[in-house]
């Protein structure tokens, strides 16, 4: 809990912080933030459940592109997201952490004035540090909510289909679409 805890503080210092406010300090903010998920989040152990028995068969070379093109994915996707939070009247709040062997489960809730979103964090420890591997907001777990995408993607087309598709940002969201439907 400690480790969600410390990155969620550092996350929420940047985004309040009024001399990074200003549109023009957009980018540095951003990179601020990347930094920040890149010390917590284990992008090789994302990319590596994401794909699932896709990951097996590639090159060592092949799993690091697809790390960096994930990893890029993700920031872009999300970065935007998270600095919608800003201006928001909000608090995070540490519900309960579930630790059993080297795997932990982070619960915790996003709460402003106008909803509650539950996120819900499970971290692995490598060398004595905790790092997240997957996030479920509002039930949904990202990792099993892109390996279906991907999957899906690499049966009807290839796995150089997929990062082409990565590296031109043109994944959807199906599972949004789903739901509304």
């Amino acid at each position: 809990m400690e480790a969600v805890r410390e990155t969620v503080t550092q996350v929420l210092r940047i985004l309040e912080d009024p001399s990074l406010k200003h549109p023009a300090k957009q980018a540095q903010r951003r990179r601020m933030l990347e930094e920040i998920a890149a010390n917590r989040f284990d992008y090789a152990e994302m990319s590596k459940r994401v794909l699932g028995s896709y990951w097996k068969p590639l090159t060592e070379i092949q799993r690091n592109e697809f790390v960096e093109v994930y990893k890029s994915f993700l920031s872009e996707k999300y970065a935007g997201r998270i600095e919608d939070y800003t201006g928001q009247e909000q608090e995070v709040r540490y519900l309960t952490e579930r630790i059993e062997g080297s795997y932990a489960e982070v619960r915790t809730e996003l709460r402003s004035d106008k909803t509650t979103l539950p996120m819900d964090y499970r971290l692995l420890v490598k060398v004595g540090r905790w790092s997240a591997y997957d996030i479920i907001i509002d039930g949904v777990s990202l990792v099993s909510n892109y390996r279906s995408q991907f999957q899906k993607i690499i049966r009807e087309s290839s796995y150089e289909e997929l990062v082409r598709k990565l590296r031109e940002r043109t994944i959807t969201e199906e599972t949004k679409t789903k739901h509304s439907s």
